[in-house]
């Protein structure tokens, strides 16, 4: 079967990047830009910087900043009004995931029609739609590089998972110095997210040598700064390696794909609107640990990758090391033990089978699982 690679056009990285972006916007004459953010980057004073810059090459600009955490139809519906109220002529997503997957879906509707919902799935999206940048504020989700956009149907409590190479930003950016002042939770719960990407695409039966590489790679950087970068949030270096660390990981799960972490996630933040990071990070060891079997010498690189001294052990002993090195991590950023934290109930895991054996991650988990296997992990997510 052929493999297909998939990337954005133009990726800018490293301090000032944000400056290059805007110099290149202003050199193409791009028109009207519609900005699309949250309020709490706002208020953190986050976005001031690509305003700066933005007025100082006298370009024009509108702003939507009213997006939420896992984003909903109800604001997408309301961003794209705004987007046809300003007359704009291209988009910027300036966040994390919830932003840049509110941009992507704004940009669908400039060119398909309505309801968001129907482009659910892979490839459904017929029309480019109007040209889309993304500013990367969270080392995290690599939503700046990916062809993924996950927003909450409202209606069904189901996260609509949208996949389509048409939706992958024109050009992305990350700028290591806007992140310096995202808190440590925050830092943690992306920079762990970030981590998923890279294992589950390593992993996957999607998984290529196109994609091995910066899986890997991403992998040992994450597990190296993450510790760093929540533990002193103005560590440059740490911010920095954790912005490219990402984006390694996005380059991987893009075309390899994901598994039953994300799957299982996505129900847990469409019910209980709990953040994606979170919920990724609680799953990853359980699922894990349930697919090691199925990828033991996938499991004792990762070992490797993750910092493990794996001298002298066997393939099956180091895989066995990778998981513990996972649950190691996760404890030292603090991430919360279990879903009980959040009030989650064995009743409510319960409802979440189904939803997330549908999930179109679900097809790149090494192996497939049924309702009892997924069940179980739920219950074992709740924590003690």
């Amino acid at each position: 079967m052929a493999f297909t690679l998939a990337l954005p056009k133009i990726n800018i990285s490293g301090e000032e990047a944000i400056k290059e972006f805007v110099a290149l916007l202003a050199s193409k004459d791009s028109g009207h830009g519609f900005i699309i953010a949250d309020q709490a980057l706002e208020q953190l004073g986050l976005l001031e910087p690509l305003l700066k810059e933005l007025d100082q090459n006298q370009l024009v600009f509108s702003c939507f900043t009213d997006t939420v955490p896992n984003p909903t139809v109800s604001v997408v519906n309301s961003a794209f009004e705004a987007f046809q109220a300003s007359g704009a002529d291209y988009i910027i997503g300036f966040g994390g995931g919830s932003a840049i997957d509110t941009a992507k879906a704004v940009k669908i509707l400039t060119a398909n029609p309505k309801p968001i919902t129907l482009y659910t799935g892979v490839g459904h999206v017929k029309n480019p739609g109007v040209p889309l940048y993304a500013i990367n504020t969270t080392a995290g989700t690599a939503a700046e590089v990916t062809s993924n956009a996950v927003i909450t149907d409202e209606a069904t409590k189901v996260k609509c998972v949208i996949i389509d190479s048409n939706i992958i930003p024109d050009a992305s950016v990350n700028d290591p110095s806007i992140m310096l002042g995202l808190p440590a939770d925050v830092t943690a719960a992306t920079g762990m997210d970030a981590l998923t990407h890279a294992i589950e695409a390593y992993v996957s039966v999607g998984a290529h040598t196109l994609t091995d590489h910066s899986a890997l790679e991403s992998v040992r950087v994450i597990s190296k700064y993450l510790p760093h970068a929540v533990e002193d949030g103005s560590n440059f270096e740490a911010r920095e390696m954790m912005a490219l660390g990402q984006f390694l990981a996005g380059m991987a799960f893009n075309s390899a794909g994901l598994g039953m972490v994300h799957a299982m996630a996505h129900p847990a933040g469409a019910h209980k609107n709990l953040p994606h990071g979170v919920c990724n990070a609680i799953l990853l060891p359980i699922v894990c640990e349930f697919n090691r079997p199925y990828r033991v010498e996938k499991f004792a690189n990762l070992a490797s990758a993750l910092g493990c001294r794996t001298e002298g052990l066997s393939q099956e002993q180091a895989s066995l090391e990778a998981v513990r090195a996972i649950r190691e991590l996760s404890e030292r950023v603090g991430i919360p033990k279990g879903f009980a934290e959040f009030g989650v109930t064995k009743q409510d895991v319960e409802s979440w089978v189904e939803s997330a054996l549908a999930d179109p991650c679900a097809g790149g988990n090494p192996v497939a699982m049924t309702a009892d296997d997924v069940l179980n992990l739920y219950v074992e997510s709740l924590g003690s």
